[in-house]
């Protein structure tokens, strides 16, 4: 599949990772010592809702447009998107990072395609604490870490336009957790069929690294043809994290009314 942000901004798939990835920041921001993080696919970081390419899908519709966000106890992600929305817009994870980082923090945010990378510059010229890198977030994984901070997040969100992206995103994430074995890493996937969660899942537990996590949030039953949920899985997830995310993700299928809905929570390996 392609997954370009501006044609699934705002989606069911892209509500889950944000959560995700707000529950994590918020641990980061638990502690006083800096942190910094890497986002690989970054994207140009602001959708607007009405553009041609949000327009072409209308996914936003059945995901951002349908959450009650009455029926959310957790309130990270909601605080994170709610401004941007009373605009038409909805924010991309580096503008969720960069917003509830403190001046200490860091962002480095990578992205290959040439017009989005250019946005992104110009979205974020004014902020010292975020770095724009026009590079394959692949590449960067293994180059930008680990960092001088020693703590931070590598958030991952590949496109998915290649057949073997799941291999390619396996095989970047154990190296790249060999290489920062304290580091904190996520990587999200999309859920049509079983392959792709299940190809990452088996290359992982043959690498003996502890403390991964797999988490799938389903809209609907998998039918094979229908992007119909997405996963993520976690590396180093913080003590609690997987409770925390379970909580949160019962949420969003009551808030968002998906009946046919579940949500699936397994450890690849135990945590050490």
């Amino acid at each position: 599949m392609n997954y370009r942000h501006a044609y699934h901004a705002g989606n069911h798939t892209e509500v889950f990772k944000h959560t995700a990835l707000a529950l994590l920041l918020r641990r980061l921001l638990a502690k006083p010592k800096p942190f910094i993080v890497l986002d690989t696919h970054a994207g140009s970081g602001l959708y607007d809702l009405d553009a041609p390419e949000a327009a072409k899908t209308g996914e936003a519709r059945d995901g951002i447009g349908r959450l009650d966000f009455r029926r959310l106890a957790t309130t990270s992600y909601a605080a994170a998107v709610r401004p941007y929305l009373a605009k038409g817009s909805y924010p991309g994870s580096p503008i969720i990072i960069a917003d509830m980082l403190r001046t200490t923090d860091r962002l480095a945010a990578c992205e290959l395609h040439p017009h989005d990378a250019d946005r992104l510059k110009n979205l974020f010229a004014s902020d010292r604490r975020v770095s724009v890198h026009h590079r394959d977030g692949y590449e960067a994984m293994l180059a930008l870490i680990p960092p001088v901070e020693r703590r931070g997040l590598v958030f991952i969100d590949p496109p998915f336009e290649r057949v073997d992206e799941a291999a390619r995103l396996a095989g970047r994430l154990i190296a790249a957790a060999r290489k920062w074995p304290t580091g904190l890493f996520a990587a999200w996937y999309p859920i049509k069929d079983t392959r792709i969660a299940s190809d990452i899942g088996e290359a992982l537990s043959r690498t003996g690294i502890p403390n991964i996590l797999r988490a799938d949030l389903l809209r609907a039953p998998i039918d094979g043809n229908t992007l119909v949920g997405s996963g993520m899985v976690f590396i180093n997830a913080p003590w609690g994290y997987a409770e925390e995310l379970e909580t949160a993700a019962s949420e969003l299928l009551v808030a968002m009314d998906y009946a046919d809905g579940r949500f699936d929570l397994r450890w690849i390996t135990a945590p050490a």
